[in-house]
């Protein structure tokens, strides 16, 4: 399955030619933020992430970009399993976006991939990311200081853990 609808997303898999509604959200230096990169300043540095997630391993990774209303508005999932992580450019922030898409995508990676949980590093400071994965079933499972270097400046780690539920068992070998 390539695409995911809900009821207001499309997720979709990266083409080449979301190159430039990418760069508006990975070069906004509110979206980026809290990311592990400063905002992207050229397009070559959005091409570069762009054809990464185009090239994952689908035995490594399971990641979307996010169409709203026929627009990239950013990305979701996966870009090495287990490890989930979102990027919504800010003009699409506070609509409930963000939790569509991850509620969509978890059933999807229990059931593509053998794992037990889906976990989830993420900055102290993003309370808004915090409070919408603790809304999902995440749950703390340490901090650590100084674990990210982005651009000049020293950032800190949440670690998040969301286990499989008796709903969400396996019903399949792993990967199709």
């Amino acid at each position: 399955m390539d695409m995911i609808r809900t009821a207001r997303l499309v997720l979709r898999r990266a083409q080449a030619d979301d190159l430039v509604a990418m760069h508006r959200v990975m070069s906004d230096p509110v979206a980026m933020r809290y990311w592990s990169t400063p905002p992207h300043s050229s397009l070559e540095d959005t091409r570069k992430f762009l054809d990464n997630m185009i090239s994952a391993p689908a035995t490594e990774s399971d990641e979307f970009v996010l169409e709203f209303q026929g627009e990239v508005i950013g990305k979701a999932g996966c870009w090495r399993i287990p490890e989930i992580g979102f990027i919504l450019h800010p003009a699409h922030w506070k609509k409930g976006l963000a939790r569509e898409s991850i509620s969509a995508l978890l059933p999807r990676i229990y059931d593509r991939f053998s794992i037990s949980a889906i976990t989830a590093d993420v900055d102290p400071r993003n309370e808004p990311c915090l409070n919408l994965l603790m809304r999902l079933g995440f749950e703390e499972t340490g901090r650590a200081d100084r674990t990210w270097l982005v651009g000049t400046e020293w950032c800190d780690s949440v670690y998040l853990v969301r286990k499989r539920s008796h709903t969400e068992q396996q019903t399949n070998s792993g990967i199709f």
